[in-house]
């Protein structure tokens, strides 16, 4: 499942310079087991555990709705950068593609 272009969204991993782009279910899949790995926190494993039961799009909103509400609470979404969503969002100077991170 990906998002349009309206709803992607950048997140920053602890520890790293730039915001990475999350364009769907599988970049918040990756994302996670990425911050797993740079965090041991249990509450990370279950939500782990919760995006990789999502099959439906039902349940994969509701999955990314929890990945975003925890990147919230622990400060991870960067500054409001002002994002001209006309243009290619992998050519933005503070965005990595999850893919940069495999």
């Amino acid at each position: 499942m990906l998002y349009p272009d309206d709803q992607q969204f950048d997140a920053y991993l602890p520890r790293l310079e730039k915001a990475v782009r999350i364009t769907g279910l599988y970049d918040a899949q990756v994302f996670t087991r990425r911050w797993i790995i740079r965090d041991k926190d249990p509450a990370l494993k279950a939500l782990m555990r919760c995006l990789d039961k999502a099959r439906s799009s039902e349940t994969a909103a509701s999955a990314l709705l929890h990945f975003k509400n925890a990147l919230a609470s622990r400060g991870l979404f960067p500054d409001c950068v002002p994002v001209d969503h006309s243009a290619d969002p992998s050519r933005h100077p503070r965005t990595r593609s999850i893919r940069a991170l495999i």
